[in-house]
């Protein structure tokens, strides 16, 4: 527990200063823990073996490419470049023409692609988010941290029913949906008196709903990764909390998620 403590006092230290500034400085943090996750995503269970160095290569550069392609806060309205995500798939999959299947093949080609885009994407959506409206980067972790929070205190106190306990074993229906509940709640009041408050409330609440649900669900995705793969943590990177992935779980499809509403709504 004290690792823990100490870890998260310390990442807030990092983190905070780094979203006010926004930024240059944001979008290079951003980068570097990008480069952290897809490392972690390389030593998953016989990837960093099987993987040759140059697909390796050209996946991080796929990845940085679609993470830093577009990061100003106007894009945020005009998606992807569909250029970038064509050669990134070229990069990565055709390479697996030349290469014998015992060494990289194309099953393995699209599953890494699959990494690669969701990455490049989350991080760039993160980027855009900031660059937008710090307001609603800000409503984004709140959503996040009070559903996790209320979902892990209620589930251990009051948790009965399983919810998918072949994935996760600890988490449960009734933990669940407390834990939604306090997460659009609370992000709903915040959203009613910091960023706009003539709105319709059974709007916002349904779609902040709609996002605590999701970072469960993104949570839960990242748990069944673990869980193929036989492993208990991504890493060992952060004391207390596994490593990068362990962290942006419940994060990565709230983002997307956001990007979809706020383009839509």
């Amino acid at each position: 527990m004290k690792k823990r403590i100490i870890s998260v006092v310390f990442m807030l230290a990092l983190i905070i200063p780094l979203i006010i500034l926004g930024g240059i400085p944001f979008a290079i943090a951003v980068g570097l823990v990008s480069i952290l996750a897809y490392k972690e995503f390389l030593e998953i269970k016989d990837n960093a073996t099987k993987t040759p160095n140059l697909i390796k290569a050209l996946g991080l550069i796929s990845m940085l490419s679609i993470i830093f392609l577009t990061t100003n806060g106007y894009s945020i309205f005009l998606g992807i470049s569909y250029s970038t995500l064509a050669i990134s798939i070229m990069l990565i999959v055709v390479p697996s023409l030349f290469y014998k299947n015992e060494v990289y093949s194309l099953k393995r080609a699209f599953y890494l692609l699959g990494f690669v885009l969701l990455l490049g994407v989350f991080f760039n959506a993160l980027i855009l988010i900031r660059e937008y409206s710090i307001q609603y980067f800000i409503l984004l972790l709140i959503v996040i941290v009070m559903t996790d929070t209320f979902a892990m205190i209620l589930g251990k106190l009051i948790g009965r029913h399983k919810m998918v306990p072949h994935i996760s074993p600890n988490k449960t229906w009734e933990g669940a949906i407390v834990g939604c509940l306090m997460g659009t709640a609370i992000s709903s009041i915040y959203y009613i008196n910091i960023i706009n408050g003539d709105i319709n409330l059974f709007k916002i609440c349904g779609i902040l709903f709609a996002l605590a649900v999701t970072a469960q669900m993104g949570d839960l995705i990242f748990s069944k990764i673990k869980r193929e793969s036989d492993i208990k943590d991504f890493s060992d990177l952060i004391p207390g909390h596994g490593g990068v992935l362990d962290r942006i779980d419940s994060l990565v499809l709230v983002v997307i998620a956001f990007l979809i509403i706020i383009t839509h709504i």
